[in-house]
């Protein structure tokens, strides 16, 4: 299987319950829920992504026609040092393209493989770490993992129906909108309502990091 990558970066988790940890950041062109053009955008199933995941023109992105030659290109960015190697795969959805011969590969040059997606595709076997964030209207089979992200607010979603998923951390974080203080505002309440939820920011875009 070939891979269309959009970019591929060594940086600091921004998000969630590894926020903080060095990661190559490896986001994968192409997503299910919305085609990542504007004039698409309001009737789109998830209309308000932050990210670019069109092509494969973004830095470190390209084409890979082998597991192996993406993994390498994965372990170039990280550089040297061995010990604690994590990429964190993400999109655009990521289960759209990641399979076994990645994961291996992956494997194989000693990285920890965490994954975010929405949940709309079953995952992989052998992802090391399974982060999914739901969108309303949209269909969610993976109803099991590490960490559940819920991107706040959303009208459609039931957070208190969502907590009978399997998941061991339950994160709400506030939607990246022209209103970012009344998202805020709405997360940190659902965070005081419901105490199963905690609070992530996206702490890469606060200091500054892609």
């Amino acid at each position: 299987m070939s891979y269309a990558v959009k970019e591929a970066f060594l940086t600091l988790q921004g998000e969630g319950m590894q926020a903080g940890s060095r990661a190559v950041f490896l986001r994968f062109a192409g997503c299910n829920l919305w085609s990542g053009r504007e004039a698409d955008r309001a009737a789109a199933v998830c209309n308000f992504c932050d990210t670019d995941f069109v092509g494969t023109d973004g830095d470190g992105g390209g084409k890979f026609a082998e597991a192996e030659a993406l993994a390498a290109h994965v372990a170039a960015l990280w550089g040297e040092t061995i010990a604690h190697r994590l990429v964190v795969i993400t999109g655009g959805e990521p289960m759209l393209q990641l399979d076994p011969a990645l994961i291996d590969a992956l494997h194989a040059k000693g990285f920890r493989i965490a994954v975010e997606s929405n949940g709309t595709i079953a995952a992989v076997a052998g992802i090391d770490w399974l982060c999914i964030s739901p969108k309303a209207g949209s269909e969610v089979v993976q109803r099991h993992g590490d960490e559940l992200k819920l991107v706040w607010p959303q009208p459609g979603i039931d957070p208190v129906a969502l907590e009978a998923w399997d998941f061991a951390h339950f994160l709400v974080q506030p939607m990246d909108c022209a209103d970012r203080e009344a998202t805020l505002k709405a997360a940190i309440a659902l965070a005081m309502e419901r105490p199963r939820w905690r609070l992530t920011l996206q702490a890469h875009k606060i200091v500054g990091l892609p």
